[in-house]
């Protein structure tokens, strides 16, 4: 679990620190956010949770703090069946989760961004089952679209 401080300089440096439009803050307004850790094989390692009778991931918003091979450890801690449909790169996981459960992935995010991860079982989505991987980092050159810069919200500002 991450002290005060260490959440206010998380969301601080995911953008989520004052009112905002992106969808992350919106969708993920309420719930955890947690640091994934990083070995020293380079693999980063994190724990996320199904609460009992909350129908939330805990942490709902993951950070990694570059992109690369992520060990996530899932745990069913409600008394439903859940599952995880997780983003890696070239195959999406799949994990079947029975109440009191756990499971391993091991997945690749290899670029900077937003990764969405949910239940899709029954109406898990819809209740709250949601979460997203935030992979900090920049695009490199070879991977920017050519196109104008676009406009961004103001930090800090309201429109």
């Amino acid at each position: 679990m991450t002290t005060a401080k260490e959440r206010t300089e998380l969301l601080n440096e995911v953008g989520l620190d004052v009112q905002n439009h992106a969808t992350i803050g919106r969708v993920l307004g309420t719930g955890n956010v947690e640091r994934a850790t990083e070995r020293a094989d380079g693999v980063m390692e994190a724990t996320v949770r199904i609460l009992p009778d909350e129908i939330v991931w805990d942490p709902s918003i993951l950070v990694l703090p570059h992109g690369g091979d992520l060990e996530l450890t899932l745990i069913n801690d409600d008394l439903n069946t859940h599952c995880a449909l997780l983003p890696s790169n070239g195959d999406r996981k799949f994990i079947w989760m029975v109440n009191h459960s756990k499971g391993l992935a091991r997945l690749n995010l290899d670029g900077p961004g937003y990764y969405w991860y949910s239940s899709p079982t029954g109406n898990d989505e819809g209740r709250g089952l949601t979460g997203a991987i935030v992979v900090l980092g920049e695009v490199p050159p070879e991977a920017r679209l050519d196109r104008p810069d676009q406009p961004r919200p103001q930090r800090g500002t309201r429109s």
